[in-house]
Formats: C-alpha cells, sequence, structure tokens
C-alpha cells in the first residue's frame, strides 16, 4: 500500500457533480461590465464584488458561489475562499449559507490550508447537521481532519456521512478508505462495493479495493481488480490529453 495519499479524491460540494461551465466574469445577476475588466486579471471579479461596490441587496449569494466555483476550475484558490466567504456573508437562506462554508472548506483544502478547511466544514455543519449538504460536509471534514493527522476523528465523521446519506456514493468510498488505514479490509471492501453499486467508481476506488481484497487473502481476486485500476487511470489520463489537445 502506497503511503503517498495526494491523489485521494474527496467530495468537493454539492455543485461538482455536473460538468463546469466555462468561467464566465459576466454572471447575469453580478452585472459586471466585461469592458472594464482585463478577463485575465484575477482580481478583477472580487475587486468588483467589493463591500463599497455593492449593496447587499444587489448580490445573489447563489451567483457567488457559481463564481467561487468557476474560480476552483481555474485554480484561484485564494480567490474562492474570499468569494464564498462573501457569499456566506449576504445569503438570507441558511441553506445557500451552508454551500457556500461547505465549498470554502473545499478551496481551503485544495490550498492544502486544513485548518481552515476544518473549520469551514464545521461551520457548516453546526448550521444543519441533517441537510442536503450536511453529508458533504462530514465527508470533506473527514478527509481534511485525515490530512490534518486526526484519523480517530476522521473515521467518525466518515460514519456519519453515510448515517446522513446512505445513498452518497462517495461518502461510502472515504468510509472504506479509512477502514482500510485501520486494517478493517472486510468492512472496508463492504464499503467500496456499496459506492460502487450506488454508481461511484474510480480509479482510486479500485486501487482501494485492491488492497482490501489482497488484505484478506483473495489474491487472484485484488489482482483483477488492480489491473481494472490500472486501465482506468490510463483511459482517464488518454482522454484529459484530448481535451488538451483540443484547447
Amino acid at each position: 500500500m502506497t503511503n503517498e495519499r495526494e491523489d485521494h479524491e474527496f467530495s468537493e460540494g454539492q455543485g461538482f457533480d455536473e460538468p463546469y461551465e466555462g468561467f464566465d466574469i459576466d454572471p447575469p445577476e453580478l452585472t459586471v461590465d466585461a469592458d472594464e475588466v482585463d478577463p485575465v486579471d484575477s482580481h478583477g471579479v472580487a475587486d468588483l464584488l467589493d463591500d463599497s461596490n455593492l449593496a447587499k441587496d444587489k448580490v445573489d449569494p447563489a451567483e457567488l458561489i457559481d463564481v467561487g466555483l468557476d474560480y476552483i476550475r481555474i485554480n484561484r484558490h485564494e480567490r474562492a475562499t474570499e468569494t464564498f466567504e462573501r457569499a456566506a456573508r449576504y445569503a438570507d437562506e441558511e441553506i445557500v449559507e451552508q454551500e457556500a462554508w461547505v465549498n470554502k472548506g473545499v478551496a481551503h483544502a485544495e490550498l492544502e490550508e486544513y485548518d481552515a478547511a476544518i473549520g469551514a466544514y464545521r461551520e457548516a455543519i453546526k448550521m444543519d447537521e441533517d441537510s442536503e449538504h450536511a453529508a458533504t460536509a462530514e465527508t470533506n471534514l473527514a478527509y481534511a481532519l485525515w490530512e490534518f493527522g486526526r484519523t480517530e476523528e476522521a473515521l467518525e465523521h466518515a460514519e456519519r456521512a453515510v448515517e446522513i446519506d446512505p445513498r452518497f456514493g462517495q461518502a461510502w468510498y472515504n468510509r472504506g478508505f479509512f477502514l482500510n488505514e485501520r486494517g478493517l479490509a472486510e468492512d472496508a471492501l463492504n464499503a467500496f462495493d456499496n459506492a460502487i453499486r450506488l454508481g461511484y467508481r474510480s480509479a482510486d476506488l479500485l486501487e482501494e479495493k485492491a488492497i482490501a481484497l489482497e488484505k484478506m487473502g483473495e489474491d487472484e481476486r485484488a489482482e483483477e481488480v488492480a489491473k481494472e485500476a490500472e486501465e482506468m487511470r490510463a483511459d482517464n489520463e488518454e482522454e484529459v490529453i484530448g481535451e488538451q489537445l483540443k484547447e
């Protein structure tokens, strides 16, 4: 089993499942004049969203969240954290504010600022422990805690995520990952199989499943699953290269 986990995937907020639209510095509710902003200026959107320039009733927090997601797409994670914080501040609806906190945690995690990510996820969970965003916050919190070296707490929150939403495939994968880390291979395998049944399937998951099978002495099955993971990773890399060539 490898000790390198930088490529471990974790859920990234409720808005991350669908393919991203192209980055747009002119969301309709924000009415940003593209003639006033250099499209390559990373400060442009944030400057136009400054409190001194926009009254609260002129801001749509949901649109701010979309801007933050676009910032994440182009790897402007610091700008994303600022934008999500603004969205949380302006939000009148609790569910929107909670989503903003979850995504703020994601942006901090991308920067490897796990302490800040943990704080953002806890803020989201504190708002509503059973909402549609709570399971995402819990599974993200589990990963951030693990990265921060608090492994016992990580499994606890991974368990909580699947309790909140038993149909959340990513949460089952994360639960299996932490169980695998603790040597509970059979329980981990069940979690991975649940994730697959729910439609969540990735090269990372298959690699972890192969590790669990190997620990259980099922070497032949482990080899088959590991080969499948390798093929999936190769296919994914080819797809990324193909998209880059198109651009």
